[in-house]
């Protein structure tokens, strides 16, 4: 009976040591990244052999059935696709934020303003040099100021494209790295204490990827993940030990795609669609931004070749160019502009060619323009701001529900150090009476 005792209290002994350790690992890793929160699993120690007596009860103690990870995959997989969802957004926000800055700040609808402000005055004395110096000067702005902002858009969408880019190498790195932990997870066994912190990198890979672009999975028994990108039927980006390459290329608009292993992909989620949504976005800006440069363009040329200048010279094209890149203007002089009609002699104060060019440009109505592009973009900036954050506090409430079910509570492993404390020193206490019974059975004579 005593060494019956003896083993007993010596597996429960063991068990206890076990859950101490387990619960010593929590409280080290409690604040480690991506660390799911274990539990020790006990569970009834088999007797080895079948007694005679059918009814004899099973006095064989305790062992440990295996380690827990508390790990859901239900609200593993909503933090996933929750995350993916809050990264596409504020990757769109942040780009659009940047093409916005890019038109407001260099100041394009004021210098069309001042333009149309210039002519108007010369029409009050078309002869006088410095009214003409004056309105070529501010076409001489409206150009630069168009140019900047093309070059402003330009730079905004390599910065996308650069970050695109950085992304479609996370996305690489962190694949291959996938699918190094699948190997290592197919070689481990279900009791190999180090399957966890496998299983750790596994998810926590999962996640990261997860917040470039949007992904599916499929778990195998041994603890494998299968990753396709895109829904289960998209292409397969991580299989077993080895990861598909996803490559980037710029189409002539700006805007990307993509291949996967040299397959055409599609990327609905995550960062990267997030910075291709906003190059969408900008390459239709910058289309409107040639739009009305080349209306300008086009009102101002035309009306200049209807008319004769200060030295009743043919009108010459006051602008070169066709788009907002390459405008510039085309004049050497103020006295180049044609303001009087064909047919008149130098020196005309007739200003009805001039009058024409302000009509043209009416009908053009850059400003107009101008000001329905910077309205689209601010109105997109708000409206997509808003839903980012509705986003982000979705993601938030998922993150929050996972880290609830599988994070470390101190508290609560403060409770299991004094529990299984406890249990430890029962059993050491069981072992000690059964030695003393052993101890008296034996100086019996």
């Amino acid at each position: 009976m005593a060494a019956d005792l003896i083993a007993i209290a010596n597996s429960g002994a063991r068990a206890a040591r076990a859950a101490l350790d387990i619960t010593a690992q929590n409280i080290s890793n409690a604040s480690s990244d991506g660390y799911v929160r274990r539990s020790v699993s006990l569970a009834e120690l088999a007797v080895n052999s079948v007694s005679a007596a059918p009814t004899a009860i099973n006095l064989a103690g305790v062992r440990v059935a295996g380690i827990v990870r508390n790990a859901d995959m239900f609200r593993q997989s909503e933090v996933r696709r929750t995350g993916a969802d809050a990264s596409r957004a504020d990757a769109e926000v942040q780009g659009l934020e940047n093409v916005e800055a890019a038109v407001e700040q260099t100041g394009v609808y004021t210098s069309i303003v001042d333009f149309e402000a210039a002519l108007k005055q010369l029409l009050s004395d078309p002869v006088d040099g410095s009214l003409r110096a004056s309105a070529l000067e501010q076409g001489r702005t409206l150009a630069q100021t168009i140019n900047t902002a093309a070059s402003s858009l330009d730079a905004a969408g390599e910065g996308l494209r650069f970050e695109a880019q950085d992304g479609v190498d996370q996305v690489n790195t962190l694949a291959a790295e996938l699918a190094r932990v699948n190997l290592r997870l197919s070689r481990a066994s279900d009791s190999s204490s180090d399957q966890s912190s496998l299983l750790d990198q596994r998810d926590s890979l999962l996640e990261k990827i997860s917040t470039y672009v949007d992904t599916s999975t499929t778990f195998a028994g041994d603890g494998t993940v299968a990753l396709r990108l895109g829904g289960s039927s998209g292409p397969d980006l991580v299989s077993g030990g080895t990861a598909a390459s996803l490559a980037m290329a710029t189409a002539s608009d700006g805007t990307l795609t993509f291949t996967l292993g040299g397959t055409a992909a599609a990327i609905a989620s995550g960062s990267i669609a997030g910075k291709n949504q906003a190059l969408a976005e900008l390459a239709n800006v910058r289309g409107q931004l040639d739009t009305i440069a080349a209306g300008i363009i086009t009102a101002v040329n035309g009306a200049q070749a209807s008319g004769v200048d200060l030295n009743g010279n043919s009108g010459q094209p006051m602008f070169s160019g066709s788009d907002a890149a390459s405008m510039a203007i085309a004049l050497a002089s103020g006295s180049q502009i044609a303001t009087a009609p064909a047919g008149a002699g130098a020196n005309s104060r007739d200003a009805s060619n001039l009058e024409a060019m302000r009509s043209a440009l009416d009908s053009a109505d850059p400003a107009g323009g101008m000001n329905s592009l910077l309205f689209g973009i601010s109105s997109a900036v708000a409206g997509r701001s808003v839903t980012r954050d509705a986003l982000q506090s979705i993601a938030g409430s998922a993150k929050v529900a996972l880290e609830a079910q599988s994070g470390v509570d101190l508290d609560q492993e403060a409770v299991n150090l004094t529990r299984f404390q406890q249990a430890y020193q029962a059993n050491g206490r069981v072992m000690q009476v059964a030695s003393d019974i052993f101890d008296s059975i034996l100086s019996i004579r």
